[in-house]
């Protein structure tokens, strides 16, 4: 039985104006509604009227005295807060709905979750562990998403963290190097000629990793000052590969996480000279939590796999 607007409203009887909370079940409600993209398919999950929905829709906008929808003819669609506010919360049902799962998944089977951002997954990670699924074909390897901006403690037993090496609860070894280098697809150079000085790099076409401040230092570092600034801002590195490979622009990005394309030559590494913004990628443990024994066995292989990696990057810049 679908659940109306006025027993939505008993749920809510214990949510008074002492809270400084948020009424939680709207905020589900919301969740559903920005994540599913209608008031509908928001209802069907939720089990509830769309009608209840609408209610609880205006309930978190009372709370929060802003609108989070806008319409649009018939469709209704996140406001600019809206978009902020999902971007904000999302990440903490990501987190729970883990949670949940790991809770009601425990059983005796030999199972090890590790988070990592999407960029270290598709480019590092998932094409080495068959490796360590050959060897270890007994362990169960759970990938779930971490979202760098804003870490949570979570389910996972290992976590790969792109940071300067600082959160609370864990602890943080350095795994890879997030040094960064200029790079172009073949196909942008083919088009646009091939860029043989710094100087040249200045005034082509760039993309850029969150901010602008990367190409900035690279070319300070080279004593250039006046360089080409324009160009798309992408919100990850996964982002702007893809933007890079696309044939977008050049782009400044960190070696490891593309070495896959530089050694089947759809890349191109335009110079050796690289900066360091003071992020790594770092593997990190629950400082309350003891690592089951498969745990250790994922860990010690990617520090194996994390030095293996680095000497073949000496190698390759050597020749």
């Amino acid at each position: 039985m679908r659940k109306t607007e006025q027993s939505i409203d008993d749920d809510f009887a214990s949510h008074t104006a002492f809270s400084d909370d948020p009424p939680l079940r709207a905020v589900r409600v919301f969740e559903a509604i920005a994540r599913l993209g209608s008031l509908s398919a928001a209802a069907q999950e939720l089990n509830i009227s769309p009608s209840a929905v609408s209610h609880q829709l205006r309930v978190l906008e009372n709370f929060l005295q802003l609108p989070l929808t806008d319409r649009q003819g018939r469709r209704l669609v996140l406001s600019s807060s809206g978009r902020e506010y999902y971007r904000s919360i999302r990440s903490a049902f990501s987190v729970l709905r883990q949670a949940t799962g790991h809770i009601m998944e425990q059983n005796p089977s030999r199972k090890v979750t590790i988070s990592l951002i999407p960029l270290f997954g598709m480019s590092w990670f998932i094409p080495r562990l068959p490796k360590f699924s050959n060897i270890h074909s007994q362990i169960e390897i759970n990938v779930v998403y971490a979202n760098h901006r804003n870490y949570h403690s979570d389910a996972s037993d290992l976590s790969i963290r792109f940071g300067t090496g600082q959160w609370a609860g864990y602890n943080a070894e350095k795994l890879i190097s997030g040094k960064m280098v200029p790079v172009a697809s073949k196909d942008f150079l083919r088009t646009h000629g091939y860029i043989d000085t710094p100087e040249i790099l200045a005034q082509t076409k760039k993309v850029h990793d969150e901010e602008r401040n990367a190409w900035q230092q690279w070319f300070n570092s080279l004593d250039i000052t006046h360089f080409r600034k324009e160009g798309p801002i992408f919100e990850d590195g996964l982002l702007t590969l893809a933007a890079v490979r696309a044939g977008l622009g050049c782009g400044l990005l960190r070696e490891p996480m593309i070495a896959p394309f530089l050694a089947s030559g759809e890349l191109v590494k335009l110079f050796d000279h690289e900066i360091d913004d003071g992020r790594d990628y770092y593997l990190c443990t629950r400082q309350n939590m003891d690592l089951s024994e498969d745990s250790r066995l994922l860990q010690r292989w990617l520090y194996g796999e994390a030095k293996g990696s680095e000497m073949n990057q000496i190698i390759i810049n050597a020749k």
